[in-house]
C-alpha cells in the first residue's frame, strides 16, 4: 500500500513535540514491512531544510479565497529518513523559522492541505491512504469528500490520528471563503459550537480515528476541549494504538548523542559515567539521586506547579537530591525556575530552550524523570526514559497509564493519581528511598530497559487499520 502521511511536524525535519517524533518513525517502519509510506510536511525555514538537498518535483499555484499563492513540492534527495519526505513550499507562508504561534496560521495550515491535494490532483497521484495528523491536516477529509475540485479522490479512505485533542484549530466564519468551492448544505461537515473547527471536522468526515493510546481514547469521551459529544458518536469509527518509540534512535549502545554509550551488561557503569558529565555541566553532585523534568513548560504537563514541586522537594531533602529541568514554554514558569537557581545552588539547575542532545544525555544520566502531566494522550518520554534505564513518575493519565506500572504493583515506575505538589513530592520520597536500596534501583533499571515499546508491532495495527479500509473500496 502507498500511505501518504501528512503532518505540521516530523522529527528531525521540524519539532515542536512529541507529533514529530511518531510521524519520523511510523512511516520508517511501515515501509519496513513491505509498503509505500510517504511523508509530507510545510517547507519551514529549519536547520534539516538548509542542510540537507532537496529536488523539485513539482510547481503550482492555489488559491486562498482572493489571494493567489506559489507553492513548490520539494522531495528530500537521499531517502536518509527511511521513507520519501516531501515538502510544500509556500513562499511568505512558511519560510520562517518558527513551526506555530504566527497571526495567519489559519491560511498557512489551511494553504499547506490545499497545495497538497493540488499537487496529487495535478499529478494524478491515487495513494491507498491518506493518514492525516491532528487539524493542521484536519480539514483534507472534508475537501475530499465535499469540494468540487477534489470529488476523484473521494473513494480514497483517510485516518485521523489525534495526538493532542485540546488543539483544534479553529477560526471564524469569515474565513469560509478560503476553502475551495462545495454546496452550502456541506456546511455542517465544517462548524462546530460556533466555529469553523478543523479536529471536528476531520472526526466526522474521516474514515477512521486513532488515538496515540487506548486511555486516551477512553479519556477524550470526557474531555476533549468541547469535541466530547462528538467524539462519544463516533466512537464507532475510533481505535486507541499506543505510539511507539524509534528503537534504532532511541539505543544507548549507538546513541552518537550520549557522551558514553552502555548496554545491559554495563548499565551501571554507563549511567554512572553519563551522570558524572551531565553533574558536572550543571555543577550537580552525582552521588545524589537525579531527578529531571524534560518537555514543554505549559500546564498540560504540570509545569505551572514545577516551581514549586521542586522547592518543596528540595526543602524537604536539603542536600540530598539534585533536580535537572530541560524546557522552554510559559514565560512565567521558565522565569520562576531560572530564579531557583539561586536559592538552591549545587542541587537545582534549569535549561531553557529546546536541546535535543542534552535530552538525550539526561535521560541517559538522570535516575528518575518526572511526568506529572494533566493531560498526556500518549507520552513518549517515559519510554525514553525506560529505555535507558531511567526511571519515571508519572501521573496515572493517558498513555502513562498504559506504559508504566508502579512497582508497588510489581512494575518498573512510580505512579500517583493526581498532578498536585503533594502527590508528586510523595512519589519522590518514594524515589529517594528506593534509591537508597541500590540492589533493587539497579534491578529495576535493568527490568526497564529491557521493555519493548518499538514501532514494529504498533506498525503492524496500523497496516490491519489500512487494510480494512481498502477492503470497504472493493
Amino acid at each position: 500500500m502507498e500511505i501518504f502521511h501528512i503532518s505540521a511536524e516530523c522529527y528531525p525535519v521540524a519539532k515542536v513535540g512529541g507529533l514529530a517524533d511518531v510521524v519520523g518513525a511510523l512511516p520508517k517502519y511501515l515501509n519496513q514491512l513491505g509498503h509505500q509510506a510517504k511523508v509530507i510536511v510545510p517547507g519551514y525555514d529549519t536547520k534539516f531544510s538548509r542542510e540537507n538537498e532537496f529536488e523539485n518535483v513539482h510547481n503550482g499555484q492555489l488559491t486562498l479565497g482572493y489571494f493567489q499563492f506559489s507553492y513548490s513540492i520539494l522531495k528530500e534527495k537521499r531517502n536518509q529518513l527511511g521513507f520519501e519526505l516531501y515538502q510544500i513550499v509556500i513562499p511568505d507562508l512558511f519560510d520562517r523559522p518558527n513551526i506555530y504561534s504566527y497571526e495567519d496560521d489559519t491560511e498557512r495550515f489551511l494553504a499547506f492541505q490545499i497545495a497538497f491535494l493540488n499537487w496529487i490532483t495535478e499529478t494524478n497521484q491515487y495513494p491507498d491512504i491518506l493518514h492525516c495528523h491532528d487539524h493542521h491536516s484536519g480539514l483534507i477529509p472534508f475537501m475530499v469528500q465535499n469540494c468540487y475540485n477534489y470529488q476523484h479522490l473521494k473513494q480514497i479512505p483517510t485516518v485521523l490520528t489525534i495526538h493532542n485533542a485540546q488543539y483544534q484549530g479553529w477560526f471564524e466564519a469569515n474565513k469560509l471563503h478560503y476553502l475551495p468551492d462545495f454546496h452550502p448544505s456541506k456546511l455542517g461537515f465544517l462548524e462546530w459550537n460556533g466555529a469553523i473547527n478543523p479536529l471536528a471536522s476531520a472526526i466526522k468526515c474521516v474514515w477512521k480515528i486513532t488515538t496515540v493510546s487506548p486511555s486516551y481514547l477512553e479519556e477524550i469521551s470526557s474531555n476533549a476541549n468541547g469535541l466530547e459529544n462528538l467524539l462519544r458518536y463516533e466512537r464507532r469509527k475510533s481505535i486507541g494504538i499506543l505510539n511507539g518509540i524509534d528503537n534504532e534512535v532511541w539505543n544507548a549502545k549507538t546513541d552518537e548523542m550520549l557522551a558514553i554509550n552502555y548496554d545491559l551488561n554495563d548499565f551501571i557503569k554507563g549511567k554512572t559515567k553519563n551522570k558524572k558529565i551531565l553533574c558536572e555541566q550543571f555543577n550537580l553532585d552525582f552521588k545524589k539521586p537525579l531527578f529531571t523534568f524534560i518537555g514543554r513548560l505549559v500546564g498540560e504537563k504540570g509545569a505551572d506547579l514545577l516551581t514549586e514541586i521542586c522547592s518543596v522537594a528540595l526543602n524537604q531533602n536539603v542536600n540530598k537530591i539534585n533536580i535537572l529541568v530541560l524546557g522552554s514554554g510559559d514565560a512565567g514558569v521558565e522565569s520562576s525556575l531560572e530564579n531557583l537557581k539561586s536559592f538552591y545552588y549545587g542541587n537545582y539547575n534549569a535549561y531553557i530552550g529546546y536541546n535535543e542532545k542534552l535530552a538525550h544525555q539526561i535521560y541517559a544520566g538522570a535516575d528518575f524523570l518526572l511526568m506529572p502531566s494533566r493531560v498526556e494522550p500518549c507520552g513518549l518520554n517515559q519510554m525514553y526514559a525506560l529505555r535507558y534505564g531511567t526511571i519515571p513518575i508519572v501521573r496515572r493519565t493517558g498513555g502513562l497509564k498504559d506504559t508504566v506500572l508502579d512497582i508497588g504493583d510489581g512494575g518498573f515506575g512510580i505512579c500517583h493519581n493526581e498532578t498536585s505538589v503533594f502527590d508528586v513530592n510523595y512519589s519522590i520520597n518514594r524515589a529517594i528511598n528506593l534509591y537508597k536500596d541500590s540492589e533493587k534501583f539497579d534491578a529495576v533499571r535493568k527490568s526497564t530497559m529491557q521493555i519493548d515499546h518499538s514501532w514494529d508491532k504498533v506498525a503492524t495495527e496500523y497496516i490491519n487499520v489500512y487494510q480494512s479500509l481498502k477492503k470497504l473500496t472493493k
